[in-house]
């Protein structure tokens, strides 16, 4: 089977017609003459145990299809497997989700013809992945972009507004910029104690987030180094007023803003327990410890 495909998609990705966007998809890819099988999630994070199922049965090439929660799940189904290493796995993208931020670093179209035509090409890079260990719920893995504070709270309204499309994202943001209250977090990195009040502390491996915001600075996916952002005591007339810097990537040069890279980070928040995300999804809060695994797994990217 290593050239043969195994398709994870999520129905209920993004708001448009899934079965006849799954009938175009087998098409293409029929047309393209891209061998594959494929399963369809039922519950939340289904795709762990799809992904663990696919590997055993001997799958080596896995296709994300849905938004960046799948994907996420997808990462966190092969990191978590030990039946082969997680750099034998490549995997493939075809966007169907509401945000889609992790396809922007790789310049891959949310056009479904277009998003198959680079899985014919098959052009493959070695991505890194970052670890989070927080207090309850242990060990979960990232590919885009994690982080606490504003973000976190940002994503938990945004479970709420997803009906919403992509204007949902705009949505949670302007709840956050009202109704969030910063914490003060003591930040421990290189040797280095960082105690201020803060908006959020971001971990990137990534550019994009929050639907197609740029918080991370000189990004390289795979030098085995998390593009630390912290944004500390911005406000709500900071944000309103460098809302285009926020998409363009200039924000990282805000004197409230300070950037950095490590290999390994650890956020206590000491006044209150601000929710922490990965890649758009909730998974805990308080104090979060994070590390960077170089290279772990393949993506097919537009190159």
């Amino acid at each position: 089977m290593s050239n043969s495909w195994f398709i994870i998609a999520n129905p209920t990705s993004g708001n448009r017609n899934f079965s006849k966007q799954w009938k175009e998809i087998q098409q293409l890819l029929n047309n393209k003459k891209i061998d594959f099988s494929f399963a369809f999630t039922k519950f939340s994070k289904h795709e762990i145990e799809l992904v663990s199922v696919a590997i055993q049965q001997g799958f080596r090439n896995i296709i994300s299809i849905g938004g960046d929660g799948t994907l996420h799940h997808v990462v966190n189904g092969i990191m978590l497997q030990r039946y082969v290493k997680s750099s034998d796995i490549t995997i493939a993208v075809i966007p169907l989700g509401t945000g889609n931020d992790w396809i922007k670093t790789y310049n891959i179209t949310c056009n479904i013809k277009k998003a198959i035509e680079i899985i014919q090409q098959n052009k493959k890079i070695s991505q890194d992945i970052g670890v989070l260990e927080t207090e309850n719920k242990g060990i979960s893995y990232f590919n885009n972009v994690a982080g606490l504070g504003y973000d976190g709270y940002i994503v938990n309204k945004l479970e709420k507004l997803k009906s919403f499309g992509s204007i949902a994202y705009l949505l949670s943001g302007i709840a956050g910029l009202l109704f969030y209250k910063k914490s003060v977090f003591k930040i421990i990195f290189n040797n280095k104690v960082i105690e201020t009040n803060c908006l959020m502390t971001l971990f990137g491996i990534c550019k994009f987030s929050g639907g197609g915001m740029q918080f991370t600075k000189d990004v390289n996916t795979s030098n085995g180094l998390l593009d630390i952002t912290i944004a500390k005591n911005l406000n709500l007339f900071d944000l309103i007023y460098n809302i285009k810097k926020l998409y363009n990537g200039n924000i990282v040069y805000h004197q409230k803003v300070e950037t950095y890279k490590t290999k390994e980070i650890t956020v206590v928040p000491l006044t209150s327990k601000p929710f922490i995300q990965a890649d758009g999804e909730l998974i805990d809060t308080g104090k979060v410890t994070v590390k960077i695994i170089e290279k772990a797994i393949n993506f097919i990217v537009n190159l």
